[in-house]
């Protein structure tokens, strides 16, 4: 995770939480003049678009105060959906067994994007299962990953 990205999640995760919620994860995506700020919230009920307006207004008013950004940016805040991000060791681990696609920094045998099965995580290592084989990634390697979504 990049360290403006780290920064955020320790700035927001008390705020959020305070709302009742889990802070999932966040991305920060800078395009020019006009970045992102992408907030995913969770809760075990589910979450709606009050809860997204709620949890807005409180990190809307975090980031204000704090100004860790110092540029223009688009706040959003959303659940993390269906084919939901990924971000932690802890993220990968629920979802063992479940498909999901990874975009890497590095190459891992010979490739930057990975799709197969999550089959372990041992620490801040993920083994993938890719066409029958498996292949280890460092977490810190792993720049975007998500679940593949079932239908």
């Amino acid at each position: 995770m990049a360290t403006i990205e780290s920064k955020l999640v320790e700035m927001l995760t008390v705020p959020v939480e305070a709302l009742g919620f889990k802070l999932w994860g966040i991305e920060y995506i800078q395009a020019g003049r006009h970045s992102i700020l992408r907030v995913f919230i969770d809760h075990e009920n589910g979450i709606n678009i009050e809860d997204c307006a709620e949890a807005s207004r409180q990190v809307s008013a975090v980031m204000d105060v704090e100004d860790p950004i110092s540029t223009e940016y688009t706040l959003e805040v959303s659940s993390p959906g269906v084919d939901r991000p990924l971000f932690t060791a802890e993220q990968y681990a629920a979802y063992i067994g479940d498909d999901a696609k990874v975009q890497l920094t590095m190459p891992v045998a010979g490739s930057r994007n990975l799709k197969g099965v999550i089959s372990s995580v041992d620490g801040q290592m993920l083994t993938i299962t890719v066409d029958g084989k498996d292949l280890i990634v460092a977490l810190d390697n792993i720049r975007k990953g998500s679940i593949i979504a079932k239908f």
